[in-house]
């Protein structure tokens, strides 16, 4: 892969812990004059949230705005029809290298590939990129933040912990899965605190979550006469 490069940019924090998208070497100089961030796409019939890079001219403003992959994809193959849309290959709805992605019908249930096995979506180029950043120094140094905030079927922050109406987000931060029904996730069972998308991914994040999980403290509940 000698001379192989991708660009990776830095989208910022959504859902709880910094993101970034991935792009191909000759799309990199679109940082110069877009301005790039996260955004968290709720599915409004109830089938969990997704994250999503979004960018707007830096000239322009914000109204500018418009999803990374729509704008990468008319920059190279043109215009999208009304009835179609573009999806990410691999599931990674972050990882924007022309190669990735691909026109569907609107209608269409394709989002990528979803189910891909833990084991293989390790392998892919997106985490093997994210994998080689060095961890946010806001996720080391203020780790409680990682699982702080979260987001509920209307698309709004729930600020406290409310498993009735929140989707949560893998903790493992190469991993960009949200659960796609309530209550998908598994908790940690030690500080019932953070979430993963299945033991692979917890157990390759377990090294860097050790150093700050802590046993949950159960309070104390002391028997007492009944009202009369």
């Amino acid at each position: 892969m000698s001379g192989f490069k991708l660009g990776i940019v830095r989208l910022g924090r959504a859902a709880g812990k910094t993101k970034y998208s991935l792009l191909d070497e000759r799309d990199i100089s679109l940082v110069e004059r877009y301005a790039f961030e996260a955004r968290v796409e709720i599915d409004k019939d109830g089938n969990g949230a997704r994250v999503f890079a979004w960018a707007y001219d830096m000239h322009k403003g914000r109204g500018s705005g418009r999803y990374v992959h729509d704008l990468l994809w008319e920059m190279h193959c043109g215009g999208i029809a009304p009835t179609f849309k573009v999806v990410h290959k691999n599931g990674v709805s972050v990882d924007n290298r022309m190669e990735n992605l691909t026109l569907v019908p609107v209608n269409s249930c394709y989002h990528g590939e979803e189910t891909l096995k833990n084991a293989n979506r390790e392998h892919s180029l997106y985490w093997v990129a994210i994998q080689q950043l060095p961890a946010d120094p806001i996720d080391e140094q203020f780790p409680e933040m990682v699982h702080c905030k979260f987001y509920n079927a209307n698309g709004e922050i729930v600020e406290g912990e409310d498993d009735n109406i929140s989707y949560y987000e893998c903790h493992y931060p190469p991993c960009t899965q949200m659960e796609s029904e309530l209550r998908e996730f598994s908790i940690c069972g030690r500080c019932q605190e953070v979430r993963y998308c299945g033991t692979h991914c917890q157990q390759r994040d377990w090294p860097v979550h050790k150093k700050h999980c802590r046993e949950r403290k159960r309070s104390r509940i002391f028997d007492r006469p009944p009202d009369r």
